[in-house]
């Protein structure tokens, strides 16, 4: 489907219509506009509008001076951060946390949805899938009460089976040693199944006939797997790992907010708690705000690199 800016010349030509018949076309596809509009006024509003709140990061903040009249400091605030062991603490945490799901949760979304496509039983598979699919619908809020339940020390059910077997009880909440494998495990169980619907939807758009084909030379289901199903799933991995380390950094808040405790702070602190814990304490907005912009910038930067190497080897790329 073309573009209402462009026009078939030739076949497989296309060119861009003159700017004076710009309004015109406006008008003639003005209900696709309007579709677009409220997401368009959402972008403005809430992602670009907002971006003059970053200039905060570079002064001392004061509510009744406003953006205008605050004294202007230039990386004061930048610095204090990184020599508070605090945030550096809750930054490395950021990273760690962050990087393990990642890596476990890209590879795990991928091998449920070859696993799934696999079965011979469309019965079977429609049931894993709605298996799967389910805990994604579910807030932290409900799954840090469930959490609670079943892994307490004391009365939690995984703690008195693993106790009955004689593995011994282990203290997944109260502990820092587990608790950041906790949340890696339990942030992949909740999305993964959510996550294999892309690839899905990727591996049924693969022309059959490569199937056959195969088939008919003698290659099994494992190489058809190596070497159709797998290379037919790479640019839309490349595009979902690019967008996912772009974003890297924005996870977590949520399931750790609900889960996490004082003793935990050391390997389950991340920047997002950070703020929100001196927001709600004594507030230096200016601090806060070079918090968050560092966060923005490394995702953005990663962002960029990620798609600079998916272009420099010849994958699909975002832009």
């Amino acid at each position: 489907m073309c573009s209402p800016f462009m026009r078939k010349t030739t076949p497989g030509a296309y060119f861009e219509l003159p700017k004076e018949s710009l309004l015109r076309h406006v008008v003639r596809y003005k209900y696709l506009y309007l579709m677009i509009l409220p997401a368009f006024a959402w972008v403005v509003v809430f992602r670009y509008v907002p971006i003059y709140g970053v200039t905060m990061s570079f002064q001392n903040y004061s509510i009744r001076k406003g953006f205008f009249r605050s004294e202007w400091v230039g990386l004061k605030h930048f610095v204090w951060l990184f020599d508070d062991p605090k945030f550096v603490q809750a930054f490395v945490n950021t990273w760690v946390i962050n990087l393990q799901k990642l890596a476990l949760g890209f590879f795990s979304t991928v091998a449920l949805a070859v696993m799934i496509n696999e079965m011979p039983h469309l019965a079977l598979k429609r049931t894993v899938q709605t298996i799967t699919y389910l805990p994604h619908f579910m807030s932290w809020v409900i799954l840090a009460g469930i959490f609670n339940s079943l892994f307490a020390y004391e009365i939690g059910a995984v703690s008195h089976f693993l106790e009955v077997v004689g593995i011994g009880k282990f203290d997944f909440l109260q502990d820092h040693r587990y608790f950041r494998g906790f949340l890696v495990v339990t942030h992949v169980w909740k999305e993964v199944g959510w996550g294999s619907i892309i690839y899905l939807a990727a591996i049924a758009a693969i022309n059959p006939e490569l199937y056959e084909a195969a088939w008919v030379d003698g290659a099994g289901r494992g190489r058809q797997l190596i070497h159709i199903t797998i290379p037919g799933l790479v640019s839309t991995m490349t595009i979902v790992f690019i967008l996912n380390l772009g974003n890297v950094l924005n996870w977590s808040f949520d399931q750790v907010f609900n889960l996490y405790n004082p003793l935990v702070y050391e390997t389950g602190d991340i920047m997002q708690t950070y703020i929100l814990r001196n927001l709600q304490g004594n507030p230096n907005f200016s601090r806060l705000a070079a918090a968050g912009l560092i966060r923005s910038i490394i995702g953005m930067t990663l962002l960029v690199i990620s798609n600079g190497f998916a272009r420099r080897f010849g994958r699909t790329s975002i832009y």
